[in-house]
């Protein structure tokens, strides 16, 4: 078949919870006072508590619950940053993704696809068309079942060297010995540059062309 999996823009947000000192304490600053005047009760008459450390217990219970709030109030920050971050597809840039697509950029002389085979095939051609369409480039593919890389210098097949900036599309053709067609996906592998969120969507950029970071199946640093 022709497996040619479109960079469609179809989040994958990991979240995390915390739990704060006030839940795992599961004490109050009533709870300390209660505590306080049981000691001053039970305390020894003979040697009583000191009234400046006593003071200071007071101030330092009675500041426990805005302590803990506070506390409170920054793990909700922090945690409400990351998903932001995670959302908006800014901790993506600068860094490489694989994601489902078939339209990647010429960058630094280099473009890189994989496609998979759901089963094994007879036939496997590989093409590269340029924006217009045009196969740019054509070779025979592995036939294996599974998954393969398709590394390209962007030397059209004739030899000539394509300038870095365009944007180019993998259509892989699969057939099995009954010249039947093998279904399989295509992926995209590049650094993303940019982020764009004016659609309400958030589309990760690599080089001009765009992939969902929905679509993005892994990561890594560059």
């Amino acid at each position: 078949m022709s497996i040619s999996t479109v960079n469609t823009y179809v989040d994958t947000s990991t979240t995390s919870s915390s739990t704060s000192s006030s839940s795992s304490l599961n004490i109050t600053s009533s709870d300390f006072l209660d505590l306080m005047v049981e000691q001053l009760q039970n305390q020894n008459p003979l040697d009583p508590t000191d009234t400046d450390s006593y003071l200071d217990k007071l101030v330092s219970y009675a500041s426990y619950d805005t302590q803990t709030a506070i506390n409170d109030q920054l793990t909700s920050i922090v945690d409400t940053l990351s998903s932001t971050i995670s959302s908006s597809g800014l901790g993506y840039i600068g860094q490489t993704v694989e994601a489902t697509g078939n339209t990647t950029t010429l960058t630094d002389g280099s473009a890189e696809w994989s496609y998979t085979l759901d089963d094994e095939a007879a036939s496997v051609t590989v093409n590269i068309l340029d924006e217009d369409g045009n196969t740019v480039w054509s070779s025979d593919g592995e036939t294996s079942a599974g998954k393969h890389t398709i590394s390209w210098d962007g030397t059209t097949s004739d030899g000539t060297q394509l300038a870095d900036g365009g944007t180019y599309t993998l259509e892989v053709e699969a057939t099995d010995e009954d010249g039947n067609e093998v279904s399989g996906e295509t992926t995209v592998i590049g650094t993303v540059t940019g982020v764009d969120v004016s659609d309400g969507e958030t589309v990760l950029k690599i080089g001009s062309a765009s992939v969902l970071v929905d679509n993005v199946q892994s990561i890594s640093a560059q």
